[in-house]
């Protein structure tokens, strides 16, 4: 019977610290993440758009989302940009180097040609030969929403969609601002100003002390996600410098923006918190 004590002691003892992990990992707490709109909303179906003036409604620059149902996956952000204005021209990035092109639009026909890029050597999963051929075979297409986000899709001659793109949505953005508040606090009358240039992925600026200048980060699988990176400025002393701080260091927590109103958006940081409120200005 002594023997059975022992050995039941023993598992007891071996078994207690899986027992503990078990409920500390049961009771574990996971950060909360931040989530996009179509995670949340309502599941809402994909709509056709009647395109009536296609020089107006497809113009401007489309973010590739997928090639044939697979995730465009690139270092750099993949994107075309149909120019209208310019004689039907096409051009962009292809995650990797500079896309020039032509496209010929006839109703809901639509064909890319003479399609020239860089020659930067590149290793993305999504290779640029990959999105050449897609867009080589592209014959038609139609302008579709859902979560109210436009998206192209490019269709083959069998009515296939091969490639989807979705409406670069940061166009709001771009422009000249004063920077109105810093962390709920009002600082208008430091005139801080910004110039902030989505399709250039830059930002420069006049502090009111020294000059500012960075380059701009873009996730296109998340609306209205930016990023502030390599910021620097000039390196003069002033009173106000600690404005100058608070607004570098606002401008690096920025994790995506949103409309305040027709006059004024919002930088907000990964916990959804307004660090910085930019009002629209003309500097003519």
């Amino acid at each position: 019977m002594r023997r059975y004590i022992i050995i039941s002691l023993l598992l007891a003892l071996v078994l207690t610290p899986a027992t503990l992990d078990a409920r500390k990992k049961k009771d574990k707490k996971y950060d909360k993440r931040t989530v996009s709109v179509e995670s949340v909303a309502p599941e809402q179906p994909m709509r056709e758009i009647t395109v009536t003036d296609a020089p107006t409604q497809l113009y401007g620059e489309w973010d590739m989302t997928t090639i044939r149902k697979k995730t465009v996956l690139t270092m750099d952000r993949a994107y075309l940009y149909l120019d209208f204005a310019g004689g039907n021209k096409v051009y962009g990035n292809t995650g990797c180097n500079t896309l020039n092109g032509k496209f010929t639009l006839q109703d809901k026909e639509i064909t890319f040609h003479d399609l020239t890029t860089t020659g930067r050597d590149c290793r993305n999963i999504t290779s640029e030969r990959t999105i050449i051929k897609a867009l080589t075979e592209v014959k038609a297409y139609s302008l579709m929403t859902q979560y109210n986000a436009q998206y192209l899709h490019l269709l083959d001659g069998k009515g296939r969609v091969v490639m989807v793109l979705k409406r670069h949505n940061l166009d709001a953005l771009n422009g000249a601002w004063l920077v109105k508040e810093i962390n709920s606090t009002n600082v208008s009358h430091h005139q801080a100003r910004v110039v902030i240039d989505a399709d250039l992925q830059t930002i420069h600026g006049n502090t009111g002390c020294n000059i500012i200048n960075g380059v701009i980060t873009l996730d296109p699988s998340k609306d209205m996600a930016i990023q502030f990176e390599d910021l620097h400025s000039t390196e003069h002393r002033c009173d106000d410098i600690h404005i100058e701080t608070a607004l570098l260091l606002a401008l690096e927590q920025t994790v995506m923006c949103k409309r305040v109103n027709s006059n004024e958006m919002a930088l907000l940081d990964k916990r959804g918190s307004i660090v910085v409120v930019l009002q629209r200005i003309d500097l003519r």
